[in-house]
């Protein structure tokens, strides 16, 4: 009887310590998160550079961003040896703290080892700019996730999409799409502010900001 308790007790260590180990395999040590609007009627607008982005790096890192959690689409992947989550936010721009926020909460990681990827009309079409904190700087999504966060300290990747026109509309413009010309010229920005977060996950955000900051496409 004895023996049998004791054989009882070892599966009983042996299922918790795959419980352990499953818990941390699962847990993550960057987040990768590119902003924008879902639904196809915002596709490849200026807004939407972030998602862009993400599918870019899920490409590079042979991955997909198809499962559905944390209010968004995410994928897996490995950089560096780093496990790391990559997040498009399905919230809506302005609300895209919620899905950030939630998949910090769930993988415990910490502000300092998110990186959000997004859209800046300061910056000329394709010129990347890398920063490990900041204000929001009139972008909504990065006021959302400064508010949920309770913090400006979070590296970012403000990807250029121009200055918009004097008489247009700001919303009008964000929403719009590039020309035939500056698509291609972000198509290009998209695979270096993938590279960006490689860099900043192996290397450290001081060597990505040496190399990109600046730069155009």
């Amino acid at each position: 009887m004895d023996g049998n308790m004791g054989k009882i007790r070892d599966i009983i260590k042996n299922i918790l310590g795959m419980g352990a180990r499953k818990q941390e395999d699962d847990r993550a040590m960057y987040i990768v998160a590119g902003l924008g609007n879902p639904t196809k009627e915002y596709e490849k607008t200026r807004h939407n550079v972030g998602f862009e982005v993400i599918d870019v790096l899920a490409d590079m890192l042979g991955t997909t961003v198809e499962e559905k959690k944390f209010r968004g689409y995410y994928g897996r992947g490995v950089i560096g040896g780093e496990k790391v989550i990559l997040l498009k936010p399905q919230t809506f721009m302005n609300l895209s703290g919620e899905s950030i926020r939630a998949a910090a909460d769930f993988y415990k990681v910490d502000p300092e080892h998110m990186i959000v990827v997004y859209d800046d009309i300061s910056l000329d079409v394709g010129q990347l700019r890398i920063r490990t904190k900041g204000s929001a700087g009139g972008h909504n999504g990065i006021k959302n996730i400064i508010a949920h966060l309770g913090t400006q300290e979070f590296p970012r990747i403000k990807v250029g999409v121009g200055d918009k026109p004097k008489k247009m509309d700001l919303a009008d413009y964000v929403l719009s799409r590039f020309s035939k010309e500056d698509r291609v010229l972000m198509e290009d920005a998209f695979k270096e502010a993938a590279e960006a977060v490689r860099i900043m996950i192996t290397e450290g955000p001081d060597k990505a900001m040496n190399q990109f900051n600046g730069h155009k496409a």
